[in-house]
């Protein structure tokens, strides 16, 4: 149950039962059908009295999901209520049902407490209960990030971002801060709003900015990225230490190619090869030299990206964001006349904070779906990865991290026996 439905319960539950009781004064009913007695009052006692105060006015009280009848023993006396009408409703005394039912009544009346105090702390933005995440500490009335340990979660952020790999963000911070955490964990503190400045209620209700981030906008839209890149790829290839890891495959038997390391018996140099995984040909493809394979792909990524990226139909996705943006401003510029509303008494304060939790939840929303466009510098970034020097500067673990934001397959096309070419599948 969500914030809003609790407390209007809560608030209209009462109301309910005042309206009831003074029906009941003016023309008491033969039956009162009720799906649980707890709905008469937030407190057994009040239960109790309002359950006496309905029996004694002659009112039957029947409650559908529990095994409840009032008694009609003590009704056979009042006014107006035929022998006829008894026999078929005869059943234990209510008082020996209430006491059977006293312990569920009380459970679920705690259990509404806590889920009205749950609705009031959503409402006020405060954190949910429970441990505070790894980063943070309980503040007055949200959280603060816990300078004794919120570097290990930002230098794991930064790696992960430098070099694309989760798995290789854990064993970092294993081998520099001796924190040993699991893949999950890892990618829990990716992947969570708290880290973003964001609380989470009810597991999809998301409000933003009611703390101090440890993960920027733009880097979360970037991890975001990122991860979506890397679910297409195995454990092993979005880790692997070389730049085309994952990303080539054989044209002609559709296999996979995986990167085989050969060395001569003793020197130190290696030799690197891409190797179809699955070939069912007869003959096998050939493996190719992996330097001939990286030297011909940042030719063509060089020469390709640029045309690619002017066949994006940027004016389509720049009206989508204006879309998103101008949903967003409407919704903010109603959030900033509630308080007004307040003031001259067309709302009251527990509607306007109702209201707010609503537009504060949708405006999230909105802010996901924004984050997921691509980037609006996309020209500019391509003009700069379009130079050769760029992608000989990088490390092969800097070149897998750029590789992975703008290819997601390459293809090799056999010719003649040891002749072949690449053809590059952009992300976009």
């Amino acid at each position: 149950m969500g914030g809003e439905a609790s407390l209007s319960r809560f608030r209209s539950g009462q109301i309910a039962v005042g309206q009831l009781l003074q029906d009941c004064q003016a023309q008491p009913p033969d039956y009162l059908l009720l799906m649980r007695l707890e709905d008469l009052g937030e407190s057994m006692a009040m239960v109790t009295q309002i359950l006496r105060i309905l029996e004694d006015r002659g009112v039957c009280v029947i409650a559908l999901e529990q095994d409840y009848q009032s008694s009609r023993t003590a009704l056979s006396g009042q006014p107006g209520i035929a022998a006829s009408q008894e026999a078929p409703l005869r059943s234990p005394s209510g008082s020996t049902q209430l006491l059977d039912l006293l312990d569920d009544i009380q459970l679920q009346q705690r259990s509404r407490r806590i889920r009205h105090g749950h609705a009031q702390n959503r409402l006020k933005r405060r954190p949910p209960p429970g441990k505070s995440p790894y980063g943070y500490r309980r503040g007055r009335d949200r959280y603060v990030i816990d300078r004794s340990v919120s570097p290990v979660v930002k230098d794991f952020v930064e790696h992960f971002l430098l070099y694309g790999s989760l798995r290789g963000a854990v064993r970092y911070l294993a081998k520099k801060h001796s924190k040993k955490i699991s893949v999950s964990t890892g990618q829990r503190w990716l992947t969570h709003p708290v880290y973003r400045g964001d609380l989470v209620y009810k597991k999809d209700k998301v409000v933003m900015g009611t703390h101090a981030p440890l993960i920027s906008r733009e880097e979360g839209a970037q991890i975001d990225r990122l991860l979506r890149r890397n679910r297409s790829l195995s454990p092993r290839a979005a880790s692997a230490a070389r730049s085309l890891a994952g990303l080539v495959i054989c044209a002609q038997c559709q296999s996979p190619m995986g990167i085989s390391r050969v060395t001569s018996r003793g020197k130190k140099q290696e030799y690197l090869y891409l190797r179809p995984r699955n070939c069912a040909i007869q003959p096998k493809c050939r493996s190719i030299d992996y330097q001939q394979v990286l030297t011909q792909h940042i030719t063509s990524i060089c020469r390709e990206l640029s045309p690619a990226i002017a066949e994006v139909n940027q004016p389509m996705i720049g009206q989508i964001k204006a879309d998103l943006e101008t949903q967003i401003s409407a919704k903010r510029a109603i959030l900033a006349q509630l308080s007004d509303l307040v003031k001259v008494e067309v709302l009251d304060r527990a509607t306007a904070e109702l209201r707010a939790y609503t537009l504060e939840t949708e405006m999230s929303q909105l802010q996901q779906r924004l984050a997921q466009l691509p980037p609006a510098n996309l020209e500019a970034i391509a003009q700069t990865v379009s130079i050769e020097q760029f992608w000989w500067d990088l490390s092969e673990a800097e070149r897998r991290f750029y590789f992975r934001e703008f290819i997601r397959q390459i293809e090799i096309l056999r010719a003649a026996p040891g002749e072949w070419q690449i053809q590059l599948k952009f992300m976009f």
